[in-house]
């Protein structure tokens, strides 16, 4: 239940609706081109983790890394999107990087009213929402900077936003500071449901990835997302089985729409 007097379904009907034009050079998935291979590991991702839903009631979802470049946003904002594309499953992408924000130029909309206003009384919940036109997303930007994010963080009303929010969002995923860098996302990992981590290929050490375990102190880790894998290494196999698979799909789309017009033909006679 949500706290007494907010109604989330009077939120939601009361937040403003943003076109969904991404930054050209964000990597967003495009719902236009779904046989990408980008697109099919996240679909893959967001399989895994409905299923761990079905399991047990996780809806909101810390997505961190080590270290900062390793592709934590990528992977919050695409994971987002790739819930958000199921009927029905109203997601929330919440930029909860206060030092380091990025979804809001991401998405090309204006970084405040954001979470840090909501927190420090200067909005209201229903002016820190944005619906992206057309789908199923909804995105929370980070707000005006400030120079106490952990102190903000450590506030009531945070406990309280995560349960307000998936009485209507079936998934709420945080994008946060990297864990070596910053306590944010340790702390908001033990207000969470669960806990992404991600790593880059060639560049996240061992020794990074143990010391980032040991600040969750491995408590509701859902598992770890590989991120820069090269083209060669990740779909060479994949991307023969995709293109066949494919390739068959279109030819027998095809054959009947052959089917279709000669028998169209064959009636006109």
């Amino acid at each position: 239940m949500a706290p007494a007097g907010i109604n989330m379904q009077d939120v939601l009907a009361r937040v403003q609706e943003v076109p969904f034009q991404p930054l050209a050079d964000a990597h967003l998935l495009d719902a236009t081109r779904p046989s990408e291979a980008p697109a099919e590991e996240f679909r893959s991702l967001r399989t895994r983790l409905n299923h761990l839903q079905s399991l047990s009631p996780i809806h909101n979802v810390v997505v961190t890394s080590p270290s900062p470049a390793e592709g934590k946003s990528f992977t919050a904002v695409n994971l987002a999107l790739a819930e958000a594309q199921l009927s029905g499953n109203l997601t929330l992408l919440a930029d909860f990087d206060f030092r380091r924000p990025i979804v809001h130029s991401m998405f090309q909309v204006d970084r405040s009213p954001g979470i840090t206003d909501y927190l420090m009384g200067k909005a209201e919940l229903h002016q820190i929402i944005k619906k992206v036109a057309g789908t199923n997303l909804y995105i929370m930007p980070a707000g005006e900077a400030v120079l106490n994010p952990l102190e903000l963080l450590n506030l009531q009303e945070v406990n309280n936003l995560f349960n307000i929010l998936p009485t209507v969002f079936n998934w709420v995923i945080l994008d946060t500071p990297p864990l070596l860098f910053a306590a944010d996302a340790s702390l908001l990992s033990t207000l969470c449901h669960g806990t992404i981590l991600v790593v880059r290929i060639g560049t996240t050490t061992i020794d990074s990835v143990t010391r980032a375990m040991q600040s969750l102190c491995e408590n509701n880790v859902l598992g770890i997302s590989v991120n820069g894998a090269r083209r060669g290494e990740l779909y060479s196999k994949y991307t023969y089985y995709h293109s066949y698979y494919y390739a068959a799909e279109n030819a027998r789309a095809e054959e009947l729409q052959a089917e279709a017009a000669a028998e169209a033909e064959n009636k006109q006679e």
